[in-house]
């Protein structure tokens, strides 16, 4: 086998791994459930990884929840409750959260943000006016983070796509 041989069976494999993963993860987003989460968008961009928005995900917390105290620190199940991302402290959980407290009970912020990759010629989407929320649309996998699909502002109680591209 020749230098130039060798090197086209590189690329070809490298083509090949990129794209199975490219397809478990379309396969993931068609077979999983979706859900929408409200986010605190927080350090919008390192230089080595390019463009992006990292964004701690708050999930409203569900059973299991009488000894949990604000800033604890937990493992948590995720689900999607029907349109909503919620959390359910199990010790089994596949993610860690901070519990916090709010007055509408009990929420959990994920312990590892997810990022979400933005072109370079479109506005900072975290970067909201008053009375505006950033919201984030993800699959639920079994086990580890979510990730995300799309950005959604949130007014006057509507969710509100954001035309990314």
């Amino acid at each position: 086998m020749t230098a130039r041989q060798a090197g086209l069976a590189l690329a070809v494999a490298h083509v090949l791994l990129v794209a199975t993963l490219g397809l478990k993860l379309l396969a993931d987003r068609a077979r999983l459930p979706r859900a929408w989460a409200r986010t605190v968008p927080f350090d919008p961009s390192l230089p080595i990884r390019g463009r992006y928005v990292r964004l701690r995900l708050e999930v409203p917390l569900a059973g299991g929840t009488s000894d949990a105290r604000a800033g604890d620190y937990r493992r948590a199940s995720l689900r999607a409750d029907g349109d909503r991302l919620q959390g359910i402290l199990d010790q089994q959980g596949a993610v860690r959260v901070r519990v916090d407290s709010s007055a509408a009970g009990l929420l959990a912020g994920l312990e590892q943000p997810i990022a979400f990759f933005i072109p370079e010629h479109i506005p900072d989407p975290s970067i909201r006016p008053a009375g505006e929320e950033l919201w984030a649309e993800v699959t639920v996998p079994r086990r580890g983070p979510p990730r995300p699909i799309r950005l959604a502002v949130r007014r006057h109680g509507t969710l509100e796509p954001l035309e990314i591209r």
